[in-house]
């Protein structure tokens, strides 16, 4: 039987690969096919091989293997291939269609669906509490339809039903993907009373529930409803289990989230503490009220420990890519306090510390801790560690300058790097363009890096806290690597930037980014304070200078003052930046005596201060304005250029307070602006 069967198969598989030979052989079989289809009551007799067959099938097979050595070497022709191919393309259907009909047992896949669904549903009703769970199940589906939303009292009616079918059984649900999700709906629409007693339910279980793929979102839940007390408890529970959350892929969640949404000041700082080491996960309040400064300093072998600890744990969170979770970058934080204190002797431990960080460096910017950390690590690295650090960023660009922490990062770099065109190429070249400078210094953020470029760490646009901040690492750079004078650092990278924020700033004018600029108060600010500093760049002061100001001048001085549109009376910042440019650098306002002086040793700026009020009360009066412009902002722009041009002794002050004088009558007490003209002539 297997003779036959080996020949049989042999010499099938010599008529697929002979080409002459192969439709012959085909055909008959799709005879042979066809007379089987047609003889259905045959006995399996009639389908055996007669015995003629059966001896030359096995003359046939002894010279099998010398006749498929010869079938390999043929190679046939692209139509032969494509008479054979469509044949076998034929022959495996009607094997199929063959194989369906012998097996008129066979399951549909319907049939199949049907019973695997039924048996996942009784492996579900032997589970514990299963028939409960499926019950529980049918009421949360109507608890959490949203189109049409059910009434809060068909709401509290179906909380109160799942509620008495399983407060007896929380702890087999909280668990299980879906039947923790009726929980965390349970925890959502209750009141305080029935999430009081899941909590109490639940005590002993949330580091289960918090390294639970499915329980942490219930957790999350409860720190989210729960009261003050629950959330306590929650602390509570977790403390001395902290460091081991961090480095689970749940658990990191849940404590990121405890840390930065759910904690009091005092937790935050226990939580902290427990990155210490083991003494203070155990004792709650060991080392409390004391730095981890405070704490090295008592004692060496405790500076080890706790740095051992510390940087134990960062790494492996850094490692399993938590680098973002705020809790990590307080913990930073603590470790860079310990090795600021004594920058040589901890020089080995800031090179390892950099190193870890240096590729996920984008990821501490965003939070106040974490800028810290980076601004730290700036100040601490060297020249080459610097490069790499401003390569890891400078793809982050934009985010960077607008994040409320990461601008303070950029301005340390600023102050840090000695290599001004580095930095200038990798962080200002693309920023200073038409289409980013406008939304760029409208933000208050995000301008603060440009007003150090331009201004300095100046006390009108930095708070004291950032300015110290600051200069402490600026401090920190030049006890040990910044090279470069401070002053020569700032005005290399003022040199470079002038120019190109001149030009952003006059191309944004066919975008129309430009009057939206000076339609916002910090937009307009920022454009007189450009306008203000003073410049070596030629090009500057001959070209673009003098088209911003004309830009400027035929918007508000030529237009049409008794418009409601007008600027002047639109933006409310726009009569003091009009009053700063007639001011210039030569005047400024005394606020002890109250008047405006002149300022000595100034240096003229073309085009502003006199200039521009001489400029600016020629239109006005040689157009018979000057009633329009007596009331409201606009008479304070004519207080300020009558003040200027007295004191520069011009003659068009004395002009000024001729023509107003004729209008005496027309001033107003009433209007401040009005009076205070009044007050002048």
């Amino acid at each position: 039987m297997g003779n036959k069967l080996k020949g049989t198969k042999r010499q099938s598989d010599r008529a697929v690969a002979s080409p002459s030979t192969k439709k012959v052989k085909l055909n008959d079989s799709k005879s042979k096919v066809a007379q089987l289809e047609s003889e259905p009551d045959s006995s399996s007799e009639d389908l055996s091989v007669s015995e003629d067959d059966q001896e030359s099938a096995s003359n046939s097979g002894a010279s099998d293997d010398d006749e498929l050595d010869d079938l390999d070497e043929v190679e046939p022709d692209e139509d032969e291939l494509d008479d054979l191919n469509e044949v076998e393309v034929g022959d495996v259907e009607e094997k199929e269609n063959a194989t369906k009909s012998v097996d008129p047992n066979k399951k549909t896949s319907r049939e199949q669906h049907s019973e695997q669904r039924k048996l996942l549903s009784d492996r579900k009703l032997q589970r514990k509490s299963g028939a409960k769970v499926q019950d529980i199940k049918k009421l949360w589906e109507k608890l959490r339809v949203k189109h049409p939303a059910p009434t809060k009292a068909q709401r509290d009616k179906l909380c109160d039903e799942i509620w008495e079918l399983s407060h007896d059984v929380i702890n087999d649900l909280v668990l299980k993907h879906d039947a923790s999700r009726v929980v965390q709906t349970l925890i959502k629409y209750s009141g305080k009373e029935r999430r009081d007693k899941i909590v109490d339910a639940l005590k002993g279980s949330f580091y289960q529930l918090a390294t639970s793929a499915y329980g942490k979102y219930l957790l999350i839940k409860i720190l989210h409803y729960g009261s003050k007390e629950s959330r306590e408890a929650i602390v509570n529970e977790l403390h001395g289990k902290l460091r081991k959350l961090m480095r689970h892929r749940e658990g990191a969640y849940v404590v990121e989230d405890l840390f930065v949404l759910y904690s009091t000041a005092a937790q935050k700082q226990q939580m902290i503490r427990e990155f210490w080491g083991s003494e203070y996960a155990v004792f709650r309040d060991s080392g409390k009220g004391k730095t981890v400064v405070d704490i090295i300093k008592e004692s060496s072998e405790k500076k080890q420990l706790i740095m051992q600890n510390l940087y134990g744990t960062i790494k492996a969170s850094v490692e399993k890519g938590s680098t973002g979770f705020q809790i990590l970058h307080a913990a930073m934080k603590e470790y860079v306090s310990v090795l600021v204190e004594d920058i040589d002797a901890n020089d080995s431990a800031i090179r390892d510390f950099i190193d870890l960080l240096s590729e996920q460096f984008a990821e501490l910017v965003h939070t106040q801790e974490g800028s810290e950390v980076a601004c730290c690590i700036i100040a601490l690295a060297n020249a080459k560690e610097r490069k790499g650090i401003i390569k890891s960023l400078k793809t982050h660009r934009q985010e960077l300058i607008k994040n409320e922490y990461g601008n303070v990062v950029l301005i340390t770099l600023f102050l840090a790097v000695d290599d001004t065109v580095l930095t200038y190429k990798s962080f200002c070249s693309e920023m200073f363009t038409s289409e980013e400078l406008p939304p760029l210094v409208q933000d208050k953020f995000s301008r603060r890096p440009i007003l150090y470029i331009l201004r300095g760490l100046d006390g009108k646009y930095f708070s004291p806290n950032v300015k110290q901040a600051l200069l402490k690492y600026q401090d920190l750079a030049y006890a040990k690597t910044s090279k470069k004078d401070k002053v020569i650092k700032r005005q290399e990278l003022f040199d470079k930037s002038i120019e190109p924020i001149y030009k952003a700033l006059l191309d944004s004018r066919e975008s129309g980014e430009f009057d939206k600029l000076l339609s916002v108060n910090i937009g307009a600010q920022f454009i007189t304070d450009l306008l203000t500093i003073a410049t070596t760049n030629e090009k500057v002061n001959s070209k673009y200078r003098p088209q911003l100001l004309d830009t400027i001048f035929n918007k508000i001085i030529k237009g049409d003052i008794l418009e409601d549109y007008h600027l002047l009376n639109k933006i409310p910042f726009m009569s003091r930046s009009i009053k700063a440019l007639m001011h210039g650098n030569l005047f400024k306002f005394d606020n002890e005596s109250k008047k405006l002086i002149q300022v000595e040793g100034a240096g003229n700026i073309p085009g502003i201060g006199v200039d521009f009020a001489e400029r600016a009360v020629d239109e006005i009066l040689s157009n018979d304005k000057l009633m329009d412009w007596t009331r409201g902002q606009p008479a304070f722009v004519l207080v300020a250029a009558y003040e200027v041009l007295q004191l520069a002794n011009s003659k068009q002050a004395k002009t000024l307070q001729q023509q107003l004088k004729k209008e005496k009558k027309n001033l107003s007490k009433e209007d401040k602006g009005s009076n205070l003209l009044l007050e002048l002539i």
